[in-house]
Parts: structure tokens; sequence; C-alpha cells
């Protein structure tokens, strides 16, 4: 009886791989074509705020839900703690409303995940999907050297060598930018990758600094993410209006807005906060197998949409990229076990 609860097991694990290749593939490739369509440039701020928003629904819902109903039905997602409606609205006065302080905390990475994902659609207005998939991938080393200053941990010698392999990657990447012939609009890349430098320096950046967050008390990821939200709302919405107030007042918040533009938002709200549920259930190699494998999707879908031409640094470059990523997420060596197996032998010697 337990083959059947393995398959079940490793059928899940597909599944989930899956996700997450498709959302960080169709995500970028739809951005891509909403930036560089022919049609009314929508505002890319309002759309990071929207997103905040619907976010801050998403996972107030959650935490309601799980608060009401809890039990078996939900264990499998790991919401967190059981109880009542009324734990539930007692957590939020507790933690959200109460807490001035834990909402300044958060507004931190809310600040910094803000200007990640508008350096993303500044990126993707400038540069190739399949060359920011691949450019992005330079947020593993930065995410890393975060770890190592903000967590005190420590790499093994292959995922340094790795680290340095991905950033040589990139570099042919980015020698001589893949051209996309069936994009009109102009184009700056060297602006591109940009962006794509200061969004995987706020991605490492905010990641460590919401799991140190995390890590310092028991409060729950939903309550947590429902303070960062709050906190990303206000700080998107003061984007909005000093970046683009004066057009936005003209032309209206909701400009330029297509059902493709809505796809993006969900995606990026939706997509998010789903591939976070079922990342847990994952392994560092299955999520280095699907960074590659979006890559791969995006460079297929990007030859026939966008008409991108694939070099040969390109392609060297995403082949390091993809080999890096399955290193870096090799698991390390138990030198443990080893250690023990050696002397055990070496007392065996010596008792003969």
């Amino acid at each position: 009886m337990a083959a059947p609860r393995d398959n079940v097991t490793l059928l899940f694990k597909l599944y989930c791989l899956a996700v997450m290749t498709l959302m960080a593939a169709v995500y970028t490739i739809a951005l891509r074509y909403t930036r560089t369509s022919d049609k009314e440039l929508y505002f890319s701020t309002t759309a990071v705020c929207i997103t905040e928003v619907i976010k801050l629904l998403l996972s107030v819902g959650i935490l309601a839900k799980k608060n009401r109903f809890g039990g078996k039905r939900y264990q499998q997602f790991d919401f967190g703690e059981t109880g009542s409606l009324g734990r539930f609205k007692a957590s939020l006065r507790e933690n959200v409303l109460g807490s001035p302080k834990e909402l300044l905390k958060l507004s931190v990475p809310s600040l910094v995940y803000a200007v990640q994902n508008n350096m993303a659609f500044l990126a993707l207005s400038n540069l190739d999907a399949a060359v920011y998939q691949v450019t992005y991938q330079l947020k593993i080393p930065c995410t890393a050297l975060c770890t190592v200053l903000m967590l005190n941990r420590t790499l093994s010698k292959l995922q340094w060598v790795s680290v340095f392999m991905l950033c040589a990657g990139v570099t042919l990447v980015q020698w001589k930018p893949a051209q996309a012939t069936k994009v009109v609009v102009e184009q700056n890349p060297l602006l591109g990758f940009g962006a794509i430098a200061i969004a995987v320096l706020c991605s490492g950046f905010a990641g460590v600094y919401f799991e140190k967050v995390l890590k310092s008390s028991d409060t729950s990821l939903w309550v947590r993410n429902i303070q960062m939200y709050l906190s990303g709302i206000i700080v998107t919405l003061a984007g909005v209006y000093l970046s683009d107030g004066a057009e936005i007042k003209e032309k209206g918040f909701f400009y330029g807005y297509t059902y493709y533009v809505w796809f993006v938002i969900f995606l990026a709200s939706v997509g998010g906060l789903y591939t976070s549920v079922v990342v847990k259930y994952t392994d560092n190699i299955m999520k280095g197998f699907s960074a590659a494998a979006a890559i791969v999707l995006s460079t297929i879908a990007s030859v026939m949409l966008f008409g991108l031409q694939i070099t040969l640094t390109f392609a060297l470059g995403t082949l390091l990229v993809c080999v890096s990523i399955y290193l870096y997420g090799l698991p390390r060596q138990d030198t443990t076990s080893i250690q023990q197996g050696e002397t055990a032998s070496k007392e065996r010697v010596i008792g003969v």
C-alpha cells in the first residue's frame, strides 16, 4: 500500500514543479507582450499597486478561512494555527491595527519589493523575455550574499563555484544581447540591464530580510503578509503619484488597461501567493530545474512571438546559467556520517 502513496507524492511534486515553471515563464512572456504591443501603454506603477491590493485581499481571505474552518481540509496547505473567526479578528487587531512598530518594520521589504516590481516592468520594456529570464537569475548570488551577511550562513565550495559560473553566463548573455525582430517599439538594452541589476539586489535583500523577520517571532506567515501588503499599498500609491501623478490625473488610473494587463496582474498576485504555498513541497534541485525550464520555455516563446534571434553567446551563457542553478541547488555532502564511518572502520582495524 505504500507504493500508491509514493506515486501520489511524486505526482504532486511534479504538479508543483509544473506550476512554478509555468508561472515564471508565462508571467514574463505576458508582461513583455503588454510592454511592447502597439496599443496605448498603461502605467506600470498602477499595475504594481493593484497587485499589492489583490495580494492583501487574498491573504486576509486565506487567514479568515484558516481561522474559521481549520481542520484537516486545510492542513495539507499548512496555513498555520487554526481557530475561530473571533480569533481571526483578534489576530488582526493585535498584529495589524495594534502593532504600528511591526507595520513599520515590514515597510522596509514593502518599499524594496515595490522598487523591484517596478524595475521588472522597466526591464521587460527594454529587454527580451528570454534575456530577462536568464539575467534575472543573478538573484541567486545576491540572495546568497545577503544570507551570508545577514543570517551568518555559509556557502559550500560548489555553491561559490556555481555563483561565479552563473555570473559568467549572464555576462555572455549580455555581451551581445539577442535581438527580437518582431518588436517595433524603441528599446534601451543598457537601461534594461540596469533595471534588472537593481531588481536582483532588491530581491536578494528583501527576501532575506523578510525571512529574518519571520524567524524573529511566532507570528503567522499570513499575518506577516498582511502587514507587508498594507505597507506595500501605501508605498506603491506614493510611487504612483510621484512618478505618474500628472498623467494619471489627465488620462485616468486604468489608462491603457486590456485583458492582457489584467492577466499579468492576476499572475503577479495569485500566482505569487500560490507558488509560495506549493514551493515547500519541492527541494532545491526541483527549484533549479524549474528555473531552467522557465528559461527554456521563455526562449521558445520569444522566438515564436517576438522573433528572437538566438546568438552563440546567448546559447552558451544560457547553458552556463542553467548548469550553475543545478549545481547551486545540490545538497551538501554529509561529512559527519563519512567521518563517523571512517572512525568506525579505523576502530575495527585496530581491534583486529
